[in-house]
């Protein structure tokens, strides 16, 4: 991959992972709820999770999932449930735990995870393996497109984080608090709308 391929792969990642999705929307909640330190689990699982996406998707699964529809549609399903889940569980959260509380934030597994059922997710990386992959030498490029997200990945999501931490004093009032929670879970919901097109 030429160099100027690569740095426009890396302009490309950085873009997507920046702009509001399920994932940046959780994590701008979790900052606020839970504070920087104890969300570094989340962000770390997302750029795993969504690296092992990437190496799946260019090596296969995203054709897979071309050839088997409801296959694309059982994710789909399974991921908006989720995300509506979350949302609820974010929307009806009405104080600020702290790290006794029995409420905790997503561990370093359930965010790999979750990279498999984000709507997002999937559109930037089945985007990003049709657009920067180099037949000629596809193995390494894929791997190429991969790192770029690793990146860019850390910075773009630990901002969101650390917003939402920013805001965690400000917060500490219960009426503010209940307002933005349904605000992040409305806006969470609203991330499911390019899954339904």
């Amino acid at each position: 991959m030429a160099l100027e391929t690569f740095l426009a792969l890396t302009v490309f990642a950085f873009a997507a992972s920046i702009t509001p999705g399920p994932n940046n929307m959780m994590l701008f909640a979790s900052g606020v709820n839970f504070g920087f330190l104890r969300t570094l689990p989340h962000m770390f699982g997302i750029g795993v999770g969504f690296f092992c996406l990437i190496l799946a998707v260019g090596f296969g699964l995203g054709a897979l999932l071309s050839r088997y529809p409801e296959l694309d549609l059982a994710l789909k399903i399974l991921g908006g449930g989720y995300l509506l889940w979350i949302a609820w569980k974010i929307g009806s959260s009405r104080h600020l735990p702290d790290s006794k509380s029995d409420t905790k934030p997503m561990t370093f597994l359930q965010a790999a995870a979750f990279q498999w059922v984000n709507p997002k997710a999937w559109v930037m990386a089945v985007a990003a393996i049709a657009a920067y992959t180099d037949p000629g030498n596809y193995n390494m490029s894929v791997f190429l497109v991969a790192m770029a997200f690793v990146l860019v990945n850390f910075p773009s999501v630990s901002s969101w984080a650390g917003f939402g931490t920013v805001l965690r004093v400000w917060l500490d009032d219960p009426v503010r608090l209940k307002w933005f929670n349904i605000s992040m879970a409305i806006l969470l919901v609203a991330s499911l709308w390019p899954m339904l097109r």
